[in-house]
């Protein structure tokens, strides 16, 4: 396991997976990218909210549909020692099929989205991204 640690946020991942550049300049609130092979990214981002789990929910439903993405599932939970929301959807589209799986958290008025977009149905990375998630530590 390796340890990411971007000065607000941290967390372990797999030794399989790399730190990539995050994209800022196309999205300034980026805060991580990681992927596994050519089929597996996770973004991670943050960002200032005045918004709470509960309205955000819907917004991200509906931004997933409009998008043309079916909802498989969708539920508050808790992850981490947090509340959250954790989502998982199907986007076909002419060149591909992926899943998403999105976590998100609201604390102290930042939000934290972490998005795995995959093609790996065997559920393995999914796994992995859990694990991820599961160590995932807002620093003070």
């Amino acid at each position: 396991m390796k340890t990411f640690n971007a000065g607000t946020i941290t967390f372990q991942y797999p030794d399989t997976w790399e730190v990539e550049k995050a994209d800022t300049l196309s999205n300034p609130d980026c805060i991580a990218t990681l992927s596994k092979g050519d089929e597996n990214l996770i973004n991670a981002v943050m960002f200032p909210t005045a918004t709470d789990l509960e309205n955000f929910k819907a917004f991200m439903e509906d931004s997933i549909t409009d998008d043309g993405g079916v909802i498989i599932a969708s539920d508050f939970t808790q992850i981490a020692g947090k509340d959250a929301i954790k989502l998982h959807a199907n986007r076909d589209t002419p060149e591909i099929n992926f899943d998403i799986h999105t976590y998100v958290f609201i604390e102290d008025k930042k939000i934290y989205i972490f998005e795995l977009r995959t093609l790996d149905i065997s559920g393995e990375s999914e796994g992995e991204f859990k694990n991820i998630i599961e160590s995932f530590e807002i620093l003070k």
